[in-house]
């Protein structure tokens, strides 16, 4: 563009330039992976590693040696890279190599090796399949439409095909030079390939006849059965055409499953760790290659001194062995001279289990601002928060950036330190310069400018991740608000052990705190307790009531239980923490004194005041509900079993596990959650929480000997029930002597007994399980010898069955969690994984959320409990125009 001067007209002057459409992010084609030739490590690697020597006397690394600075510096102190000049925390370290005397297997690839000997002549190299079924085999695997999988398939039917030819007892002949094969497989008991021709018929024969007249006769080795060294496996791989490695499906040259070279891993992965000026600990992997100097030596000594045979090739199996170790030591065939307690650790040790990189490392870590005690329990907190102890508070920090609202509070935590709480650990300023505030911390708090970082103690209300292992499922890692306290225990409510599985018999849980705003954001949204109240399995609540607290609401909700002003007043203050109002209900009784029952104390903690909005309505049927017998409404249940919330009031009903418990879609918990959200079935708990565990200290709650004694009519009645089934036996333990017992249809005498007696003992397991549980001898009655040996078997049993379960259903878990990890639904509602493959059209079919169904039927909507808040919250005059109600009956 080019514009005239001042007083001129101006023109403008525009060049056209030719569209190039952006051609974005360059895609991968193809991604192989295959071995590296020899001529490749050679090619690869920086220098020749010759030398078992690490340090010279000066502590300098040996040229050659297993630490050459070639390689990369050998530890902190060992100055510059020779091959790049870096430092050892900026070089990526770099390859050497190692020239064996002899070639050696690729113990990681034994299996190929062995599948390729199957399907190829031991003397020409060729496939030994006929040439129409080569060919046909072929073309099948040159399918541009064949899958990876597919392929490996196809091989493993090549592999199987050649296999069966060579194991049917006949001599199978390479149709190329006419060379008798035999079965191939792996030798026993030491690391090689044997090829086995003494079970083919004819074979033996000729043997035999050819060495009839020799001295080797009469030897008792097998000589139709040899073992295949790997020099004569390289040579017969080498001699392989390009099309048969195709058709075995080979993704390189079968040559290079031999290894001759051997790839000498940089010193970054094998770190050299000096102890003192004279000593040096070495990682597994250097100490590996030193042994494998050491045979490869000794071989090359021996071949050169032309010594006899046998001590050659036990030299070669000695270094084969320790090849092998170096790739993966648990690899079998090892002598037992070779054997140790504790081997070194091979290539294959470090990747694989729950150690290995994949798993340890990358997976899962170990990480920073965490800890880790024993937990107890704590009704006064709130569900959302946990108690953290103040030496906890000390150790971990956040990092709070300075601002105008926070700058005074922060200005004191400086001056308190890192010792004092609440103080500071650290300063950072903007340009990334750190201050310990152990020292001259006045004039670090003075110094205080906007924009500093503050790693400070933690403090109530901080964001904190709380995890109980073993994580088998979401709820097993939550996130809650942080209360320091003092004690050396981590508490939190009980109401919350349900979705941790945890209880307080020494169970340790793990804390984290999360170290950026964005982080802490996360984990309220998403991980927040009150986010995960139900589970999304079938979408009961999980947090909910237990043991003192369902004490604690089934007594004080009994029809005999009345208070005065001053009690229920008291009790009232009990379930808040002193800033929202009560509303104290109407008085149940007037005269001659003001009474309320405990059933008005379960509307006030539904809804304490005015202010909150909250009209519960629903009804259930607790354990000890049963129908009146005039057949009058389900309210005047005589054992008070039918619960029934009107308006938040409670009507009638004795609360228990039904009500207030987990497992039930129609509870207390699950109603509020449905109708008012989370925040309304959190406070709910709270307050039950705190007016549970101040009522049952207060009143007391214990239980004796005498409440667990069998009363004598269970005892006699147990007593005869026993005793008919037990005459009931004897009677058909007679027949069966006397040989009159009525047979059972496809059964003889014997099975038909066993039949019989199985099903009156378990009749009599079922009739006495209905007066509380089935024991004809019990610890409180006593046992007999017999008995008691028989009970400890059964413990036996029952311990091993737990340690094996606890080992199975974790494995069964995290396979499970694996496979399923990458599924999501997309925005076409359709479930695919993370390559894009549809797996639901819609997700359970039916496109609904388990967390969001109600009732027990698993419905979209509990129309019978819908219609009850329908006729409670209209009013009776408004009945007509109340659309909900006209809908309803629609």
């Amino acid at each position: 563009m080019r514009t005239m001067n001042r007083g001129q007209a101006k023109t403008l002057i525009f060049t056209k330039q030719p569209f190039i459409e952006d051609e974005g992010h360059r895609k991968i084609e193809k991604w192989q992976f295959s071995t590296m030739s020899d001529t490749e490590i050679v090619n690869m690697a920086e220098t020749q590693i010759y030398k078992c020597n690490y340090y010279d006397p000066n502590q300098k690394p040996i040229e050659g040696g297993l630490l050459d600075p070639r390689l990369g510096p050998a530890n902190k102190s060992s100055g510059e890279c020779a091959t790049c000049g870096a430092v050892m925390k900026d070089c990526p370290g770099h390859f050497g190599f190692l020239v064996l005397a002899l070639p050696v297997l690729n113990v990681g690839y034994l299996s190929t090796i062995v599948d390729i000997l199957k399907c190829i002549c031991k003397l020409c190299s060729g496939i030994l399949l006929e040439e129409g079924m080569r060919n046909d085999f072929l073309k099948k695997m040159r399918s541009p439409k064949m899958e990876p999988l597919r392929k490996t398939e196809l091989m493993k039917k090549v592999v199987k095909k050649c296999n069966n030819l060579a194991t049917n007892y006949r001599p199978v002949k390479c149709s190329k030079c006419g060379f008798i094969n035999g079965s191939v497989k792996k030798a026993v008991g030491v690391l090689g390939i044997i090829h086995d021709r003494s079970k083919l018929n004819g074979v033996m024969d000729d043997f035999r006849t050819t060495l009839s007249h020799t001295k080797e006769s009469k030897a008792s080795f097998n000589v139709a059965t040899h073992m295949l060294n790997p020099a004569r496996i390289y040579s017969l791989f080498k001699r392989m055409v390009d099309e048969d490695c195709e058709l075995l499906n080979l993704s390189n040259r079968p040559e290079n499953l031999i290894m001759k070279n051997i790839a000498v891993p940089p010193i970054a992965i094998r770190p050299s760790v000096i102890v003192d000026r004279s000593l040096s600990n070495e990682n597994d992997i250097t100490e590996r290659l030193k042994r494998i100097i050491q045979s490869n030596a000794i071989l090359r000594r021996d071949l050169l001194e032309a010594k006899s045979a046998p001590k050659c090739l036990a030299s070669w199996d000695i270094l084969q062995v320790e090849v092998a170790q170096y790739i993966n030591s648990d690899v079998r065939g090892v002598p037992f001279s070779m054997q140790t307690a504790k081997p070194l650790s091979g290539f294959v040790q470090r990747l694989k289990g729950k150690g290995g990189r994949f798993r340890g490392n990358l997976s899962g870590k170990r990480v920073e601002y965490t800890g880790r005690t024993v937990i107890s329990p704590d009704p006064n907190l709130k569900i959302t928060e946990v108690g953290i102890p103040i030496k906890m508070a000390q150790i971990l920090t956040y990092p709070e950036r300075v601002s105008h609202h926070n700058i005074e509070k922060l200005r004191q935590c400086v001056s308190n330190g890192p010792d004092k709480y609440p103080g500071a650990r650290m300063l950072r300023n903007p340009d990334g310069t750190e201050w310990s505030l152990k020292v001259n911390r006045k004039n670090a708090a003075d110094g205080l400018k906007y924009g500093d970082i503050v790693e400070r103690h933690l403090e109530d209300g901080d964001i904190v991740l709380f995890n109980r292992q073993p994580s088998l499922h979401r709820m097993s890692i939550m996130c809650h608000r942080a209360k320091v306290m003092p004690w050396r225990t981590l508490r939190f409510n009980e109401s919350v052990c349900n979705p941790y599985n945890a209880d307080f018999d020494g169970d340790e849980m793990n804390m984290h705190v999360p170290q950026t705003e964005e982080a802490r954001t996360e984990a309220v949204m998403l991980m927040g307790v009150q986010n995960n109240l139900c589970t999304p399995k079938n979408g009961e609540v999980w947090l909910s009531s237990t043991q003192d607290f369902l004490t604690s609401s089934f007594l004080i909700t009994r029809k005999d239980t009345f208070y005065d002003r001053a009690s229920f007043s008291l009790m009232c203050s009990y379930m808040g923490d002193g800033t929202d109002p009560v509303d104290l209900p109407t008085p149940a009784v007037i005269k001659p004194i003001e009474l309320w029952t405990g059933k008005q104390l379960f509307s006030v903690l539904v809804r304490p005041n005015s202010n909150v909005r909250v009209y519960l309505n629903f009804t259930v049927n607790e354990k000890s509900y049963s129908k009146t017998e005039d057949g009058g409404p389900e309210a005047m249940c005589p054992n008070d079993g039918f619960v029934y919330f009107r308006n938040s009031e409670l009507i009638a009903g004795q609360l228990g596990k039904g009500t207030l418990g987990n497992g039930n879609k129609d509870g207390l918990y699950s109603v509020l959650l449905r109708d008012y959200k989370a925040h309304a079935a959190a406070s709910c708990m709270n307050r039950l929480a705190k007016l549970s565990a101040r009522w049952i200290g207060n009143h007391g709650f214990s239980i004796g000997i005498s409440d667990v004694q069998p009363s004598d009519i269970l005892y006699n009645e147990k007593e005869k029930i026993i005793k008919e089934g037990y005459n009931k036996c004897a009677g058909k333990i007679e027949l069966y002597n006397e040989g009159q017992l009525p047979l059972e249809p496809g059964c003889d005498a014997a099975q038909s007994l066993e039949s019989g007696i199985t099903k009156i003992l378990n009749n009599i397991r079922d009739q006495t399980g209905k007066a509380k549980g089935f024991v004809a001898s019990s610890f409180y009655s006593g046992l007999t010898a017999t008995e008691f040996f028989f009970h400890t078997m059964g413990g036996r049993e029952g311990l091993v069955d737990t340690a094996v379960k606890t080992a199975d259903t974790g494995y069964m878990s995290r396979r499970l969690s694996k496979i399923l990890e990458d599924l999501s639904v997309q925005y076409d509602n359709t479930v695919r994984n993370a390559s894009g493959c549809i797996v639901q059209f819609c997700y359970g079919d039916d496109g609904m959320d388990p967390a969001m169904m109600e009732g027990e039927g698993g419905a979209p909507l509990d129309f019978r409990r819908l219609f009850l808040k329908a006729k409670a919250t209209c009013p009776a005059g408004e009945d007509k125009a109340c659309p909900l109600k006209k809908c309803l009956r629609s």
